[in-house]
């Protein structure tokens, strides 16, 4: 059944964004929050777009306002014009020391441990109004958050396919072995993974990521017999300290916990496969002045990183 699209002239672009809230938010209520109107208001509004698109676009369910496959179609068109428009109308420099703006941005472990806390520093440092609320990757499906604009921007592992997704690899790290001060292996200044094998390992158990030593050193299987303990990112330092254990870790992981805990790292002989991270936004920020900036300011902070 054929349907006949309404004219562009008689659309009220109010509509629009009230569909786009509704999509977000998948609640009436907190849309009309978001945007500042009553109940009434949002009711109305969502009637006259019905009755404009001849389509219900959301039901209601218990768990909220449930698009229908009209809506998913117009989601991500409606969001890119919304985008575009609200791009024209930003002055084309964006002022660091006067913006007064919130960043959304999805860290793994990896990134929350090495990149937030300089990030946040260098933040306050030159953008005294601008708010971070960086959130756990591993609880977000990531990809569709970035889509809903519900995420600016995503630090993480650097497999992200997609043409609506711009991607720059920040830095790479290889892999060291972490164990505490006075460690009867402390003697060896660098480990071989033979050596590795003979000693009681902790593995991370909240990491996105592990040293692979097969691809290092073709041939060969991953030393030991398998991990002594399983802990996560938070305990691992204080276990690590307290204990005969060793952990293979990213490089600046381990600098960051022998900074406050008595801990030590050692080369290793054959390291494995390093370890990569990226930044992943939509393709269609490329050039916002706020977003460009903030990539900047992150790409200079893994660039001192490296250099270190």
């Amino acid at each position: 059944m054929s349907r006949t699209a309404p004219k562009l002239a008689a659309l009220d672009l109010n509509l629009l964004v009230v569909f786009d809230a509704i999509m977000r938010d998948r609640s009436v209520t907190r849309a009309g929050q978001r945007l500042g109107l009553s109940q009434p208001a949002m009711s109305h509004a969502l009637t006259r777009l019905r009755h404009m698109l001849k389509d219900e676009l959301f039901v209601r369910s218990p768990t909220g306002m449930v698009p229908t496959p009209r809506a998913e179609e117009l989601a991500t068109p409606i969001r890119i014009a919304l985008d575009g428009l609200q791009q024209s109308l930003e002055t084309v420099q964006f002022d660091p020391s006067k913006a007064t703006a919130t960043f959304r941005i999805a860290v793994d472990n990896y990134a929350a441990i090495v990149l937030v806390a300089p990030v946040a520093a260098q933040i306050a440092k030159s953008a005294p109004g601008v708010k971070l609320d960086f959130r756990p990757s591993g609880t977000l499906n990531v990809l569709e958050q970035l889509d809903r604009s519900e995420l600016h921007l995503a630090l993480g592992p650097s497999g992200v396919q997609g043409e609506r997704f711009s991607r720059k690899r920040l830095l790479q790290d290889q892999f060291v072995v972490v164990h505490r001060k006075g460690h009867p292996a402390a003697k060896a200044q660098e480990f071989s993974t033979e050596k590795l094998a003979t000693l009681a390992q902790l593995e991370i158990s909240s990491a996105q990521f592990g040293a692979d030593f097969v691809d290092a050193d073709p041939g060969r299987s991953k030393p030991g017999p398998g991990p002594a303990m399983r802990a996560p990112f938070l305990s691992a330092a204080q276990i690590l300290a307290t204990s005969d254990l060793v952990s293979v870790l990213p490089l600046n992981v381990a600098k960051n916990m022998t900074t406050s805990h008595h801990l030590v790292f050692r080369r290793l002989s054959r390291p494995p496969k390093p370890i990569e991270a990226a930044m992943i936004w939509l393709r269609r920020l490329d050039n916002q002045p706020a977003h460009a900036w903030l990539r900047d300011l992150i790409s200079q902070i893994t660039r001192d990183l490296q250099d270190k």
